[in-house]
């Protein structure tokens, strides 16, 4: 499942999306951006040309964080 989550990130590699992370006590923190790097066990996303945040495939296993496109929803 996990090798599945990190193809489908690689085909979404440098494309401007949208993410919806629901983090710790129920906060929702909603940004633009793009996947900038894929490791083995994590992969980064760029926001605004400055920030870098990292997330596992996990997160997105688990519902934590949505990926959202123009066209359509991948998670």
């Amino acid at each position: 499942m996990i090798n599945k989550i990190r193809d489908n990130l690689k085909n979404m590699l440098g494309k401007n999306l949208h993410f919806k992370y629901n983090g710790a006590r129920n906060q929702i923190e909603e940004f633009d951006g793009y996947i900038n790097q894929i490791y083995n066990y994590v992969f980064t996303i760029k926001i605004n040309n400055s920030i870098i945040k990292s997330f596992t495939y996990t997160d997105i296993l688990i519902n934590n964080l949505e990926i959202i496109d123009k066209n359509h929803q991948i998670n």
